[in-house]
């Protein structure tokens, strides 16, 4: 008799064996369960990696430690106006954090950015936290704890940073290159699609955990309000593309000026790489990648517009229309391990200029078009929301084969991700929740109500 290996088994036991203890506490669980001899930040636990397993342990019924980590996280939030302009500024999460111990007492050490390869500030690890507040509160009923006074300050701190005036026209964060998911140099510095998703998302959930008992925190919601809908108009009307908005911009003219004209940013139509002319399906499309001053950055971006889905900041009709990409060119953009985190890669020149020369990111490796295991929750998420299931099964099935063969690696290398990262580390955690919380939505779709949100139709801000 032939018995059936039990793939969910061994993922949780692995998830469990990468929780981190505070004071006697689950408060977390480190990157990489296995870092080895040189473990750079890989034994930390980083916010944005956390939420995979969280979601994982909600639907599995053990919140008590994403309430641990939502409270420790909170007590590390930067809350002091930044006088030094080496520390960070008041709201900002931290990347990731550690436990350390010095003479019997153990404390926590956040890293803001100031050890991280580069030394870029993450700017998602506070819209995440805000998402998985949400979250949390959804699954456990437990609204006693974002009512504190500290989670309120904390929101509205997150909330602030967000909001502040700029010197910008456009309701979309500003941000620089390498401070979110793709933390190397790849070109996305302005207004990359990720953040203004990820923005759109942490608005919603702060509109639902925002109390209004005061003017200021009234005012601060009509603010959220009114931001939700200017940026609800500029992505869903200036980032997306299909042939029909291709066309469009192919025909523009350059050099308009006044209010009212059809080529806003100045794109120019030479600016259309050849690869899209062929590779975009009629009845496929996609948000970009960034827009800003006489540039659009025409490459798939997959967490963005996943993401997009599952929030209904992308219409019905858009989100459609992403899932028929997605399976239209499915070879590209899911291949041998879904998925793709971006793609097309950088090559050549352009990759030595925009990269500068990154050996970790050279073509279809790591950030640079690496397909990445953890995006297959997003991917099944997305299918749910659309009623497109065979997908995500599809994808499924690629993946639980591999997965345990391979040892749960980080990310994938060339163009259809059939080789293990370079320098992927092995049983990497999200690697692992990501496949747990995938699972769990392909078999219960109510699952997908903890981070999702229904469609909201805002009225025109312009």
């Amino acid at each position: 008799m032939i018995v059936k290996y039990d793939v969910e088994a061994e993922a949780w036991q692995l998830l469990e064996k990468s929780i981190i203890y505070y004071q006697g506490r689950p408060i977390g669980t480190v990157a990489a369960i296995e870092p080895g001899p040189d473990a750079l930040n890989y034994d930390q636990c980083f916010i944005r990696d956390f939420v995979l397993s969280a979601l994982a342990f909600l639907i599995k019924g053990k919140p008590e430690i994403v309430r641990n980590f939502l409270t420790e996280t909170l007590s590390l939030q930067s809350q002091e106006p930044q006088i030094d302009s080496f520390k960070p500024g008041p709201g900002l999460m931290p990347a990731s954090f550690k436990v350390e111990s010095e003479d019997g007492r153990e404390f926590l050490t956040a890293d803001f950015g100031e050890h991280a390869i580069a030394k870029v500030p993450p700017v998602d690890s506070c819209l995440w936290w805000l998402i998985l507040l949400r979250a949390y509160v959804k699954v456990t009923g437990d609204i006693s704890l974002f009512h504190q006074k500290h989670f309120q300050k904390g929101i509205k701190l997150i909330l602030q940073m967000c909001l502040v005036h700029r010197f910008a026209m456009y309701p979309t964060m500003l941000v620089p290159d390498g401070s979110f998911m793709i933390d190397r140099r790849m070109g996305v510095y302005e207004h990359p699609l990720e953040i203004q998703v990820l923005f759109y998302t942490a608005l919603r959930a702060a509109g639902d955990l925002l109390l209004r008992n005061d003017d200021s925190s009234c005012n601060l919601y009509n603010s959220v309000q009114k931001r939700l809908a200017s940026l609800t108009y500029h992505l869903r009307e200036y980032y997306w593309i299909d042939l029909k908005r291709l066309n469009e911009i192919y025909r523009y003219k350059g050099d308009e000026f006044g209010k009212e004209v059809a080529n806003k940013f100045n794109i120019y139509a030479d600016s259309i790489p050849h690869w899209l002319m062929e590779w975009l399906p009629d009845s496929g499309g996609y948000l970009a990648g960034n827009l800003g001053p006489g540039r659009m950055d025409f490459r798939f971006f997959t967490v963005g517009n996943l993401l997009a889905i599952i929030t209904s900041l992308a219409s019905d009709g858009e989100s459609q229309s992403i899932m028929n990409l997605i399976e239209k060119r499915w070879h590209d953009l899911v291949g041998n391990m879904p998925m793709k985190i971006c793609f097309p890669a950088l090559e050549g020149i352009e990759w030595r200029i925009v990269t500068g020369c990154d050996p970790k990111n050279t073509p279809w490796s790591y950030h640079n078009g690496g397909n990445w295991p953890v995006l297959l929750w997003l991917l099944t998420a997305a299918s749910q929301k659309t009623n497109r299931l065979d997908l995500a099964c599809k994808a499924m099935e690629i993946a639980e084969k591999r997965l345990v063969e391979d040892s749960w690696p980080e990310y994938y290398d060339g163009k259809n991700g059939r080789l293990i990262g370079k320098e992927a580390r092995k049983y990497q955690t999200w690697t692992v929740a990501g496949f747990l919380v995938a699972k769990a939505l392909i078999e219960n779709s109510r699952h997908l109500d903890l981070f999702s949100f229904e469609s909201h139709e805002y009225s025109n801000p312009i």
